[in-house]
């Protein structure tokens, strides 16, 4: 269990928890949840007693130990498997011990647990956890400086899960996963034997793996029973009451207010004024759970170009002459939504590199449309910013024909205020940070934005907010995501990179979703799903992304008839319209509007029709 008592804490005099205090039973699976910049990882490192508390307590059986991701990813000329193994310290040890010349009973003493803590199969467990974080056999044995950092934190996490720690301690572990690293860590912790709390902005983990939320806004914890859906309906339950409590007490404080004022001064009435002041003092003043509004994105809608933007024809991809995707034959629309997946290494964000124009292919063709424009973001650019320059001198490079007032707006409709505009880029926070390369990814107005994992350092509303911004952009999109949600709210096409090769993905994501998890599901070359002989499916169940792409099919026919409809309105209370006594012209343009009202109507019967079923 884990008691947090009173707790008080402030880094540089501001102020990050004051008397909050929290209960966490033993074996529970908790989400941590709050803004960026509320103190989550704060409370991390006061639970790991890396920090001093400033007032309150945190009580910890003492003989508990806690496991965390290490802050620095290793890199040593040691196996991935041998540096997962090797956090587990009494295993080690005593395999250590074991080799020396000890006495019969020491020995067997030494056996006996070892085969307690179930240290024989200890490889196969650590390379299965590997395996699930996405790396192979071969991977497996190769030196940890062999990768990248990112990678690298794969391995930290890998050890970290396989020491099985009594307190697991997880900030943010998504964000070097793919979409299937991802989901087998839900699956991972669900059956993880241990308390778990877990800092993440990834609302399907959420969902899927704790059943408890701890809520840090406004310096207290609260918490909540259940996933995040509980948690945000209770969340926003309390919030209505609580607007409708501070409402009330408003009116009472004004209506004590004006007696006082009116009757203090009268001999008659001044004891029941004063008696009215002291309950005004008294008065108990209702905490405001609502939290800030976040801050927008607005992305820039591009010149119309006439499809497709990019075709490429019996393409592929590689490096140093290894073809990693061939026979490549796909084509991007002007208003397409397409989310790429695939398992680690199957060439997702190279794919996304030759779209975007930043590598070539090593065979067949690619065609663009004439002044096409687009926009690229990848996480990988954080690196890319100068750390000593500010959000201005970052546009100021690339808009030199702008005036400052026009760069400023453009940063703030990407939610960059006037207050950190100015701040050196090493300053500002990870969601600051890609809300500043989105607004330079965007900046020419593309026809195309390539998004490779956008999310990483946002919170869960900002990405709500993303997504819908997203929605509204009139250019098409190519994603590269872990997050689910944001798939689902945004793709309505799937492209699936397997073997090698392109396949269009006929079914939803929660359908790939399985396949990952289930070995009795199997995607066929032809992108369909393949499985054993179960129920005949119900034709009349909609997948959630062919529900999406059929309303916003249907938004655009509406939105095209509602134009159409409106120009005929125009023309026809014109007041020389009548006066021409042109009857036959009238009278077409009369059915004309007759027949788009009819259109109309059916067409907005189909919207709420499609909607009810999501």
């Amino acid at each position: 269990m884990i008691n947090i008592n009173s707790l008080t804490f402030s880094i540089q005099g501001i102020p990050l928890l004051k008397d909050a205090s929290a209960f966490i039973p033993k074996g529970h699976k908790i989400g941590i949840v709050g803004r960026n910049g509320t103190g989550k990882t704060s409370l991390f490192r006061l639970l790991k007693n890396e920090w001093q508390i400033d007032d309150g307590a945190i009580e910890l059986p003492s003989n508990y130990k806690i496991g965390s991701v290490d802050q620095e990813a290793p890199s040593s000329n040691i196996s991935l498997i041998e540096t997962v193994l090797s956090h587990d310290k009494e295993r080690a040890t005593l395999l250590k011990e074991s080799l020396q010349k000890l006495e019969p009973d020491r020995i067997a003493e030494i056996q006996i647990r070892l085969n307690d803590i179930d240290a024989f199969s200890a490889e196969a467990r650590a390379s299965k956890i590997l395996s699930g974080l996405g790396f192979n056999e071969f991977d497996q044995k190769r030196n940890c400086s062999e990768f990248s950092g990112g990678w690298r934190m794969r391995i930290a996490l890998g050890s970290v899960l396989f020491s099985h720690p009594d307190i697991l301690l997880l900030d943010e572990p998504t964000n070097y996963l793919d979409l299937e690293g991802t989901v087998w860590l839900e699956s991972f912790l669900t059956k993880y034997p241990a308390t778990v709390l877990i800092i993440s902005h990834d609302r399907d983990l959420l969902n899927n793996s704790v059943d408890g939320i701890l809520h840090l806004n406004n310096l207290k914890l609260t918490y909540y029973r259940g996933n995040f859906d509980q948690f945000e309906k209770e969340l926003s339950n309390k919030i209505q009451l609580q607007q409708t409590m501070i409402k009330k007490q408003d009116a009472e404080k004004k209506h004590i207010k004006n007696f006082v004022d009116r009757f203090r001064y009268k001999a008659s009435k001044a004891r029941q004024a004063q008696s009215r002041l002291k309950k005004l003092e008294k008065m108990e003043k209702v905490t405001n759970l609502s939290v800030n509004p976040v801050l927008p994105f607005n992305f820039p809608n591009p010149k119309e170009l006439p499809s497709p933007l990019i075709t490429i024809e019996k393409g592929a991809i590689g490096y140093n002459k290894k073809v990693i995707l061939s026979n490549i034959n796909i084509f991007v629309g002007n208003d397409d939504r397409i989310a790429l997946l695939g398992v680690n290494g199957q060439g997702k964000s190279s794919l996304s590199k030759v779209l975007a124009g930043r590598l070539d292919l090593i065979k067949g063709k690619l065609i663009k449309s004439r002044n096409l424009k687009i926009g690229y973001f990848s996480q990988h650019q954080l690196d890319e910013l100068t750390p000593d320059l500010n959000s201005i001198e970052h546009l100021v490079r690339l808009k030199r024909d702008q005036t400052i007032t026009q760069i400023r707006s453009e940063l703030g409709s990407f939610g960059i205020g006037e207050d950190i505009a100015e701040n050196p880029v090493e300053t500002l926070s990870g969601g600051q940070k890609a809300r500043l390369l989105l607004s330079l990814a965007t900046i020419d107005n593309p026809h195309l934005i390539i998004l490779d994992e956008p999310t990483n350092h946002l919170d869960i509303e900002t990405r709500a907010v993303l997504a819908h911004a997203l929605n509204k952009f009139q250019g098409a999109i190519i994603l590269v995501s872990h997050d689910v949600f944001l798939i689902e709210m945004i793709a309505d096409r799937l492209l699936l990179l397997q073997d090698g090769v392109v396949l269009n993905f006929e079914e939803d994501i929660r359908d790939y979703i399985k396949s990952l998890l289930s070995k009795d599901v199997k995607i066929n070359k032809k992108g369909k799903i393949k499985k054993k002989a179960t129920k005949k499916k119900n034709t009349n169940k909609f997948s959630r992304s062919k529900l999406y792409s059929q309303i916003n099919n249907c938004e655009k026919i509406i939105l095209k008839l509602e134009t159409e409809k409106e120009q005929i309105e125009i023309k026809m209370t014109k007041p020389d319209f009548y006066l021409a006594r042109n009857t036959q012209m009238i009278k077409e343009l009369s059915d004309e509007l007759r027949n788009i009202n009819n259109d109309l109507e059916k067409q907005e019967a189909l919207w709420f029709d499609l909607q009810s079923k999501l």
